[in-house]
């Protein structure tokens, strides 16, 4: 399985490296490992969703 590092990750999802650790962190991407420091994410994960905003 091919995995991405936050840096990656972040431009591809257009969020900052530091917002994706914090999404590990809180279990809310499938399939993060973590190595050393570094989180890894599987290839094609999907963004979660923001929930620090709210709908109308």
């Amino acid at each position: 399985m091919d995995y991405l590092t936050t840096i990656e990750m972040s431009k591809i999802w257009g969020i900052t490296s530091r917002r994706i650790a914090v999404l590990c962190e809180q279990g809310r991407i499938a399939g993060v490992v973590k190595k050393g420091k570094t989180w890894l994410i599987p290839y094609g994960s999907e963004k979660p969703i923001d929930a620090r905003k709210k709908s109308k």
